[in-house]
């Protein structure tokens, strides 16, 4: 049995590490978008003039934020009555039973988690087209638990579109790109929103002030801090499974999302192949909902 002493190993996996987290050059391009997203999102998010463009992704990020409050209620065993979403970009979740340690933080690092996740997925093409797919469902749970908030349909449906319509750009590469805003987005809401409401200033009616009062071990802004050092892990986690993961490059990416669900008239596409099947269920199901 050869022998490795603790020295030799300890820097074998650090280079391995270090190899492993270097970017490629189709990574290179995939963190110079999510940055400039950053800033530009930034920038959108405080000029009052300009803050309209993102108005609809702010409106999603809240989604994910009522969902993660929703699926974690159903995983307690309570009973989900609503999901509400409201042109402040405010929403609520109305349950009854569940359990509210788990329940009232889970929209926060729920959503946050959702974005990371995003991210991730972000850096390559088929598991972009797979977090779509995995949004498709989220997005038919929603709209149940929804049903009578017209505001969530009307996201909904053109969130459904958006993803549609960048499946069939470019060999599906703009939807790579869109779920890295996404993602970026969604992610970038949990912090200023966690620090707005309960850092900066104390809301009386937050998540973070209803956990603290179920608890009572902390004050609302120690929570508040706590959620945004989690938060913050995720985004970073995020980035660095993507990394890891996704290491083909766009050449690589491009062929191998024409053989998996491939956009109708690409290279790889069957004159047969269907539109994702999810999708399509739910665009044709909003607009059944909205005609009627």
């Amino acid at each position: 049995m050869p022998y490795l002493d603790d020295q030799t190993f300890s820097l074998h996996t650090r280079s391995s590490v270090g190899a492993q987290l270097t970017p490629s050059a189709t990574q290179r391009t995939t963190l110079i978008v999510a940055g400039c997203y950053v800033i530009v999102i930034a920038i959108l998010w405080h000029v009052p003039v300009l803050s309209w463009i993102i108005y609809p992704f702010k409106l999603l990020t809240v989604g994910f934020h009522e969902m993660s409050h929703a699926i974690t209620g159903v995983l307690t065993c309570a009973t989900i009555h609503s999901v509400e979403l409201d042109p402040d970009e405010g929403g609520e979740t109305r349950m009854s039973g569940g359990i509210s340690w788990i329940t009232l933080p889970a929209g926060y690092l729920g959503s946050s988690f959702i974005g990371a996740c995003l991210i991730a997925c972000g850096f390559d093409t088929n598991a972009s087209k797979i977090a779509c797919l995995v949004l498709g469902v989220f997005f038919l749970f929603t709209l149940w638990w929804a049903r009578r908030n017209w505001l969530t349909w009307l996201l909904i449906l053109g969130m459904s579109g958006l993803i549609v319509l960048f499946w069939l750009v470019a060999d599906s590469v703009a939807l790579r790109f869109f779920v890295l805003f996404v993602g970026v987005m969604s992610d970038l809401y949990v912090l200023w929103d966690v620090i707005d409401d309960t850092i900066a200033r104390k809301v009386n009616s937050s998540d973070a002030s209803a956990f603290a009062r179920v608890c009572g071990c902390f004050p609302s802004q120690v929570w508040g801090v706590i959620w945004l050092i989690i938060a913050f892990i995720f985004f970073a986690a995020g980035v660095m499974v993507g990394l890891v993961v996704f290491k083909e490059s766009s050449s690589e990416q491009k062929s191998e999302a024409a053989q998996f669900l491939p956009a109708p008239g690409s290279s790889g596409a069957m004159v047969s192949a269907p539109l994702p099947g999810v999708l399509v269920m739910i665009v044709s199901a909003l607009s059944w909902k909205l005609l009627s």
